[in-house]
């Protein structure tokens, strides 16, 4: 875990809070307060055949620059679905999302893509690496989206530089050519954050990232998202099960039946 002390070191190219000129936004948005992601009244419901299921039910919710905030409650209160609507991967039946003062809840299909790709990082439960790419190649992968075959060939040597320094940092610069099936939980869940920082995101959104591993593998997880969190400012929105891990972060936003009972 020494490592990790070098994200801010090691070079300016992973300072957090550039610029977002591509995004196109809805004009005329107000800016709200000095929060970076601020959502008020999401309402969210899911239909299961003939019936309607309320989720989140005029959820408040907002999280500062350099913030850490961990989003806690029992199975089913609407911790995930939070997660996915702040992340654009959702829409609110209800209610209003701002990131930087600007609303991003109705934006359309391709701005909430290039939102996602360029200022958002985000890693999960389940890790959700593409089994057939190496651990170089899933890091690699956002950015090869985000600018096309042509355009990333002609910057390929300083990609490939990029993702090679974010897997250094998080412990995985020996594991560059193995695929998924031959990574542990605890490298896979690496791998996936070294995906997520590939684009230099503000804001990191990760659902249950110590959910599927064993303590001692959750703790070195959550300990290199603090120090990412303290050492280069990146903000974090973190959705967890275990009190004591939500107790790691600045803030904690606590959720019964879908509403936020307690925020600390």
């Amino acid at each position: 875990m020494s490592n990790v002390k070098e994200f801010k070191v090691q070079s300016s190219k992973f300072k957090v809070n550039k610029p977002a000129p591509t995004l196109n936004f809805e004009p005329g948005t107000l800016n709200l307060s000095a929060a970076l992601l601020s959502a008020r009244g999401l309402v969210k419901s899911y239909r299961k055949t003939k019936v309607v299921v309320p989720v989140l039910k005029g959820v408040d919710f907002s999280v500062r620059e350099g913030g850490f905030v961990a989003v806690v409650g029992q199975s089913g209160c609407g911790k995930s679905t939070l997660l996915h609507l702040l992340g654009t991967l959702d829409a609110p039946d209800a209610g209003e999302i701002y990131f930087e003062g600007r609303r991003i809840d109705h934006l359309a299909p391709r701005s909430r893509d290039a939102l996602r790709n360029e200022q958002f990082g985000m890693i999960f439960q389940f890790y959700h690496l593409l089994p057939e790419l190496s651990t170089l190649e899933n890091v690699l992968a956002p950015v090869m989206i985000r600018f096309g075959v042509l355009s990333y060939w002609r910057r390929k040597k300083e990609h490939i530089e990029r993702a090679k320094e974010l897997l250094d940092l998080v412990g995985l610069g020996h594991r560059l050519t193995h695929k998924p099936r031959e990574l542990s939980g605890g490298e896979m869940q690496r791998a996936a954050i070294a995906r997520a920082l590939i684009a230099q995101p503000k804001l990191l959104l990760a659902d249950e990232p110590t959910g599927n591993l064993d303590q001692k593998t959750g703790g070195e997880i959550l300990s290199l998202l603090k120090k990412l969190n303290r050492d280069s400012g990146l903000t974090i929105v973190m959705v967890t099960h275990d009190p004591a891990i939500a107790r790691q972060a600045d803030h904690i936003v606590r959720l019964v039946e879908g509403k936020v009972a307690a925020a600390a």
